[in-house]
């Protein structure tokens, strides 16, 4: 981990097709969210890098910046069936910041062994200088994680595919 790239690990009572459907449906991302900033999503699930779809936010969850609500695009950078999954987020902010969310799957012996990642260490130089990063912090991805693990469990609230 460096100091431009969270990464927290769980390993989850899941195979990895199943934590795969989650997180390549757009509602997956708004189900799991810890952040409370992912409202609703428009949009089908992925099935490739470049696909996209609409997340519906709302800022006043973090309290940070009085964004209101708003739409940003996922696009999706990196798509490896059920290995690893990353995108970038596209909005309104110019210029547009390019901060990457990640999931990699490794099969485990009890489930799946799911590695979450924010990296910035990309982003425009811009933002660089606002020093504001990271937005989400790793309690959030570590949150994120236990909720995408109660929602894989037997009886869960899984999307469907």
């Amino acid at each position: 981990m460096t100091s431009e790239r969270l990464e927290v690990q769980r390993t989850i009572a899941a195979d990895p097709p199943t934590i795969f459907r989650v997180l390549s449906d757009p509602q997956g991302h708004v189900t799991i969210d810890s952040s409370g900033m992912l409202q609703a999503a428009t949009g089908e699930p992925v099935t490739a890098e470049g696909d996209s779809f609409v997340v519906h936010m709302d800022r006043e969850a973090l309290n940070d910046f009085p964004m209101g609500r708003y739409d940003v695009t996922v696009t999706i950078t990196t798509f490896v069936p059920d290995r690893e999954i990353a995108w970038t987020i596209l909005g309104q902010i110019r210029p547009q910041i390019g901060h990457v969310y990640g999931y990699t799957l490794e099969p485990a012996d009890e489930g799946t062994l799911v590695t979450s990642y924010y990296d910035w260490s990309n982003i425009d130089p811009a933002w660089k200088e606002a020093a504001i990063f990271p937005i989400i912090p790793e309690s959030a991805l570590r949150a994120t994680l236990g909720i995408l693990a109660r929602t894989v469990a037997p009886g869960g609230a899984a999307p469907s595919a």
